[in-house]
């Protein structure tokens, strides 16, 4: 498989970079055609460029300066009149490229199968950026009424506001209702979770992506609950962003996030006169850059722990008669649609809610787990090795108001459960089993 961009390790002169112009058309040629050969995103990430380090190490360098200089006084007016730029060696200040955050941009889109991508300081950063890149003062958004409570906020009261940009938010799987709140010639984006921020339903993405584009609107798919699992741009989708703060990073100490998408989208978001990311500034630092890059690797191995022990909990969750949501059980509503658009192999997500209808009831459980069983912590985000829960109505989704809890489907008492591999599954099943039977015990709760 071809590979991306190669930053070289030596800074080349911008007279040099004249006689340059075949090998650089022949290196966007070969970054098309990986796109084009894609098939499985662990493949693709083994196929993506190893960048090696300054002295020849097995992990590449760090480039901590803010700055970068040049060999020639021309280059730097080149530079800035976008004559010379990242994909030939030429920096100007790490809020515009980075090469270590280049290089974990290179993984990004190898990993969700699109033509480029750049990294952000947050996942909230590059939600927002993407879409003030993507709509001007009077766009129109519509977005699944299901979402992180964060971006749900920034839909619902920061983008009016600050930017007079208003959405209209719908049941992501009625098509029909889609449909209708698209206004062609004003809509600008259709923005949806790939699987939902608590309920976890699942979009059908190749169906409205179609939808979308017949009225010349952008995609714009949040794929954090499932990276690996799905990929969007392959479904059909235009622009996939993540907070890498979850599963990717798997760590819970970092904060980051991305923009995966068309290279014309990438570079117009770091324009000097009109990039969002350039111009807003979530800028990532390149050592943590470097951390992610050294993480994705095993993520597929991660990644498959996680589904697997959730599918396993699910399942025995369910026989002992609690209320579970969980995509890859057959009773879910949207298990066929997964099965259908999923990566082979690596599960159905890491995440799985239990409804205790009531906040109470929620809480109670959560509490045994953690301070009587150690069967994980109460905690909001996910992707981490231990177990993490939370009582979404009242943490995550706070910021949905009663009558949006409602119409997302959030009730009360939904605990949300990102499921961890540490230990053994089995010494985690007996100690959810201890717990529940301890509530039990309580009088507080009853199967």
């Amino acid at each position: 498989m071809a590979e991306c961009f190669v930053l070289s390790s030596k800074k080349r002169s911008a007279g040099t970079e004249e006689t340059d112009g075949d090998d650089l058309y022949k290196t966007k040629k070969s970054m098309l055609s990986t796109a084009a050969a894609w098939e499985d995103p662990a493949a693709a990430l083994a196929s993506a460029r190893h960048e090696f380090g300054e002295h020849g190490g097995v992990n590449m360098s760090i480039e901590a300066s803010a700055t970068f200089t040049v060999m020639e006084p021309e280059t730097m007016r080149r530079m800035f009149a976008g004559e010379l730029g990242p994909d030939r060696d030429f920096f100007i200040y790490s809020r515009h490229f980075n090469p270590t955050v280049l290089n974990l941009s290179r993984q990004m889109a190898a990993l969700e199968g699109t033509e480029a991508a750049y990294c952000t300081a947050s996942g909230m950063s590059a939600i927002s950026s993407v879409l003030m890149q993507l709509c001007s003062s009077g766009g129109h958004v519509v977005a699944a009424r299901t979402l992180y409570g964060g971006t749900h906020a920034l839909l619902t009261h920061f983008f009016p506001r600050a930017c007079n940009i208003t959405t209209t938010f719908v049941d992501i799987s009625d098509h029909e209702m889609v449909n209708s709140a698209i206004v062609q010639g004003r809509t600008k984006v259709l923005y949806f979770e790939s699987i939902s921020n608590p309920t976890l339903a699942v979009a059908n993405i190749p169906e409205l992506s179609r939808l979308a584009h017949d009225k010349g609107v952008t995609v714009v798919v949040d794929n954090t609950f499932s990276p690996l699992v799905l990929s969007p741009a392959r479904l059909g989708a235009d622009v996939v962003v993540h907070s890498i703060s979850k599963f990717i990073s798997g760590g819970a100490d970092i904060i980051a996030g991305a923009v995966c998408g068309p290279a014309n989208l990438v570079n117009s978001m770091m324009d000097l006169h009109q990039g969002a990311l350039m111009l807003l500034g979530p800028t990532m630092n390149p050592k943590v850059a470097f951390e992610l890059s050294e993480r994705i690797p095993h993520l597929g191995l991660r990644m498959k722990e996680h589904c697997h022990r959730a599918l396993t909990f699910a399942r025995r969750m369910k026989k002992l008669g609690l209320k579970v949501i969980y995509p890859g059980l057959e009773d879910h509503p949207h298990h066929e649609l997964l099965k259908s658009m999923a990566n082979k192999e690596y599960g159905f997500g890491g995440l799985l809610c239990l409804d205790m209808e009531a906040e109470e009831k929620a809480n109670r459980l959560m509490n045994y787990l953690q301070n009587y069983a150690q069967f994980g912590f109460m905690a909001v985000s996910l992707g981490y090795y231990e177990t993490l829960m939370s009582c979404s109505g009242s943490s995550t989704s706070s910021e949905l108001n009663a009558e949006e809890k409602a119409l997302a489907g959030i009730s009360a008492g939904l605990v949300r459960m990102s499921v961890g591999y540490l230990g053994t599954l089995e010494q985690r099943w007996s100690q959810f089993e201890r717990a529940l039977s301890r509530m039990q015990d309580s009088g507080v709760f009853k199967n």
